[in-house]
C-alpha cells in the first residue's frame, strides 16, 4: 500500500513538475513590452513595498529561485534574474512577494519559519526510526511496532502540517505579485495571464507534495489502528 502510495505521488509529482518547466521554458519566450529584467523588476517591487534591506542576487541552476529570510535575499536563477520575459517576471514577483510577506509579518510565513527547526528535527527522527526497524528485521529489535508507527505518525503529522502551511504562504505571495505587475504595468493584459498560468503551475508542485504527505500520514494511522486490532 506504502509503494502504490509513493509511486502514485511520484507519478503525479513528475507530472506537475514537468508541466511546470514547460510552462516556464514557453512563457520565457515571450519578451516583455516593459523591457525589464528580472532583477530589475525585484529590485522595484521591494522598493515600491518599501523594502531597502533585502538584496537581489543570480543564483545557479533552472527553477531555483527562493527568498531566504534569513539573510534577507532574494535569490533568482540566471534565467530569472538576465531574463526579460513573463516567466522571469512572474518569478521575480512572486518570490519578492515573500519578501513582502516576512516585512509585513505575515502569519503564516512566520508559523513555516518557526516550524522549520521541528521539521528538521522530524526528519532525523524519522530517518533513525527507520533505520532501527531495518535493524529489527534482522533480529535486533530496539522498541515495538506500535511505538515506531507512534513516531513514524508523529514525524508524518510536522511533514504534513507543513506542507500544508506552506500553501498559502506560496499562493498569497503569488497573489501579491500578480497584482502588483499588473498595478504597476510590468505587463500587459495578455503578459499577465502568462504569468497567472505560470504561478499556478508552481503552486501545483506544492499541492501535490502536500497531498503526498497526508496519503503517507494517513497510511500510518491505519496502519498502527490496524496494528492494535
Amino acid at each position: 500500500m506504502l509503494l502504490v502510495i509513493i509511486v502514485v505521488f511520484m507519478i503525479a509529482s513528475w507530472a506537475v513538475s514537468t508541466r511546470l518547466k514547460n510552462k516556464f521554458k514557453k512563457y520565457s519566450q515571450v519578451t516583455l513590452g516593459s523591457g525589464l529584467s528580472g532583477r530589475e523588476i525585484a529590485e522595484l517591487m521591494l522598493r515600491d513595498n518599501g523594502i531597502y534591506d533585502v538584496s537581489v542576487t543570480s543564483v545557479q541552476g533552472k527553477l531555483t529561485d527562493h527568498y531566504n529570510p534569513a539573510n534577507k535575499t532574494v535569490n533568482l536563477s540566471s534565467d530569472v534574474y538576465n531574463g526579460r520575459s513573463a516567466a522571469a517576471a512572474a518569478v521575480a514577483a512572486h518570490e519578492c512577494g515573500h519578501a513582502v510577506q516576512h516585512a509585513k509579518a505575515y502569519r503564516w510565513l512566520e508559523f513555516r519559519s518557526a516550524m522549520v527547526p521541528v521539521q528538521n528535527v522530524s526528519a532525523k527522527v524519522i530517518n533513525f526510526v527507520f533505520i532501527a526497524m531495518f535493524i529489527g528485521a534482522f533480529g535486533l529489535n530496539m522498541f515495538g511496532t506500535s511505538t515506531a508507527l507512534l513516531v513514524i505518525i508523529a514525524c508524518y503529522s510536522v511533514f504534513t502540517l507543513f506542507a500544508f502551511v506552506t500553501l498559502p504562504v506560496e499562493y498569497d505571495a503569488s497573489n501579491r505579485a500578480l497584482a502588483w505587475i499588473q498595478d504597476r504595468n510590468i505587463v500587459d493584459d495578455r503578459e499577465h495571464r502568462m504569468a497567472k498560468d505560470a504561478l499556478n503551475a508552481a503552486a501545483s508542485t506544492y499541492l501535490v507534495a502536500a497531498l503526498g504527505a497526508l496519503a503517507t500520514l494517513l497510511y500510518y494511522v491505519m496502519l498502527f489502528l490496524g496494528n492494535r486490532d
